[in-house]
């Protein structure tokens, strides 16, 4: 019997790239050895993303509303109505190379590993100025397939996982994370249980870059976001304090040296500064971030 994969989506007003990530995933490759679907979860009340889910299609698409918005709960919702050997995540806003999922399950049976996460690359919607792309801020490091991977390289954007994994707790992503953290923590739960976690190279999905997102505030207050979120996790948080309450007056007193090369060379220790400040604020309650961006 062949092997199913429940691909999970979460979706917020973004209607026009949910539409592209579904065409991309009717046209993904398959050699008989396994079959899939698609869960949407629309994490709007207005059910902004209902006509795109439900367009007839080739392949099975079911669509669900989680109403609070919660990225946590609605990735909850994708689970609790997947099916299968294994579940898959991709943004709403990616878009996968042909072979994606043939890679991701060849990666997973030839380790035995848990779970597998592949790259995510940048898609620019129209030229990026020049800064950003010199900056490299948009790539994150890549690996060779089956390299180990720890909770530095953890994350939801692009990941296939065994389902048993999943199926032991009713809220496997923590609702407390309810604008970003919650891949972090997840995984950082799966690993101190002893679960495994490899790297596919070749199973790339590709992340639409619109100019809102080629700009210094997109990343500025992404990382302000992320730096108060970080303090929630379970695990090191005095040593993150620590660390934090040093890096802040140390990366105050570089950047502008550093700038002085340019703002490619500076936006990457900006991003960084951003980080440990609101890591700090966030000890004292202040969160200068209330919302995620769509």
């Amino acid at each position: 019997m062949s092997a199913h994969v429940t691909v999970c989506v979460c979706t917020f007003r973004r209607p026009a790239l949910l539409a592209r990530l579904l065409d991309s995933l009717e046209r993904l490759d398959g050699d008989g050895s396994f079959t899939w679907s698609v869960v949407v979860v629309d994490n709007d009340a207005a059910e902004s993303a209902r006509a795109t889910a439900e367009q007839p299609r080739r392949i099975e698409c079911r669509y669900f509303v989680e109403p609070e918005k919660n990225i946590a709960r609605a990735r909850n919702r994708t689970l609790a109505n997947s099916r299968g050997d294994y579940v898959a995540f991709l943004d709403d806003d990616e878009f996968p190379v042909p072979a994606w999922l043939s890679l991701m399950l060849a990666t997973c049976a030839k380790t035995g590993a848990d779970g597998v996460l592949a790259p995510v690359e940048p898609h620019f919607e129209s030229a990026p100025p020049a800064w950003l792309v010199e900056s490299g801020v948009f790539h994150r490091p890549r690996h060779v397939t089956g390299t180990p991977i720890g909770l530095s390289d953890a994350r939801t954007g692009n990941v296939l996982l065994k389902r048993a994994l999943v199926e032991a707790a009713a809220e496997p992503f923590d609702p407390r994370f309810g604008n970003g953290g919650e891949d972090v923590d997840f995984f950082r739960r799966q690993m101190a249980a002893g679960k495994r976690f490899v790297w596919c190279d070749e199973a790339i999905a590709y992340e639409s870059v619109p100019p809102a997102r080629a700009t210094p505030g997109y990343f500025l207050r992404r990382a302000l976001l992320r730096g108060q979120n970080s303090i929630r996790q379970r695990g090191g948080r005095a040593r993150k304090i620590v660390t934090s309450l040093v890096a802040v007056p140390v990366y105050t007193l570089l950047i502008p040296l550093i700038g002085l090369g340019g703002r490619h060379r500076a936006m990457p220790w900006l991003i960084k500064w951003c980080d440990h400040f609101s890591r700090v604020l966030a000890v004292v309650g202040v969160r200068l971030v209330k919302e995620r961006d769509g």
